[in-house]
């Protein structure tokens, strides 16, 4: 991966509202971001993987007319984000209860694991998941 850090890794969400996205994303994740300053919020998900969440205006004066404005995805599905949680069911419920919309209820799946799936305010899709014992 040429001169990348290895084991370091960010996925960031594209989203309408940072403010409203960071009060979501520390509700289900029930703690607080590790950075937020103005166009970016940053969620350390474990040792070297974190979540950023930077606003649309943002990546788009950053991109220009190169890419479509990430605007006009709002609400269609773009990501998953997949969770592994001590409990599915109360993360599927914190998830509802925070603003988010429900997908699917609990259940277990082909793969083998106990997932809910839910989505954030701005659309991209949030698994709750357990290993199956």
């Amino acid at each position: 991966m040429g001169n990348a850090k290895k084991g370091n890794t960010m996925f960031i969400l594209y989203v309408k509202n940072q403010e409203y996205s960071k009060d979501f994303y520390t509700d289900i994740l029930e703690y607080e971001p590790i950075l937020h300053v103005p166009g970016m919020t940053e969620f350390k998900l474990s040792e070297g993987v974190s979540l950023g969440i930077m606003p649309e205006e943002g990546i788009r004066r950053i991109m220009g007319n190169e890419v479509p404005n990430p605007s006009e995805g709002n609400g269609i599905p773009r990501c998953e984000i997949y969770l592994f949680v001590d409990n599915p069911d109360k993360a599927y419920t914190k998830l509802i209860e925070a603003g988010g919309k429900g997908v699917s209820s609990c259940e277990l799946r082909p793969w083998g694991d106990y997932v809910s799936y839910g989505a954030d305010p701005d659309g991209h899709i949030i698994a709750f998941a357990k290993k199956h014992e």
